[in-house]
């Protein structure tokens, strides 16, 4: 394959520009769900597969075939649920330690729409 160099004058970026801040809070909040996502159904879905790996078939209750066929599906959908549930707790700390940067935005982003009790003080009627 020949890259033409004429050609990557013409090549323009995905997003022009400085975001705004509201921009980067919701690139920040995309990052980090598909961050959670990937990491909880990851984690869940190794855990599945281990315990499944040290259990034998059940002498009366086994499905057959098809329950080995769809096996991988259920435990898909299980690990998506778990991550649902509970991914936060896990990937929250990696989150931070991968992505310092998006963390930070995110953290500013939280900060300014929790208010305080100081925020009330200039509503203070005279």
């Amino acid at each position: 394959m020949k890259i033409d160099m004429g050609n990557l004058n013409g090549i323009k970026p995905l997003r022009g520009g400085a975001a705004s801040a509201q921009q980067q809070i919701d690139d920040a909040k995309e990052v980090r769900d598909t961050f959670r996502k990937f990491v909880g159904e990851a984690f869940f879905g190794q855990m599945l597969k281990a315990m499944r790996s040290t259990q034998g078939k059940p002498a009366y209750f086994h499905g057959g075939q098809g329950e080995e066929v769809f096996q991988s599906q259920l435990d898909q959908v299980m690990s998506e649920k778990m991550t649902e549930a509970s991914a936060d707790t896990l990937a929250a700390p990696m989150f931070a330690q991968q992505f310092p940067k998006q963390a930070g935005i995110l953290a500013r982003g939280e900060n300014k729409s929790m208010l305080t009790l100081n925020d009330l003080g200039p509503l203070r009627r005279m």
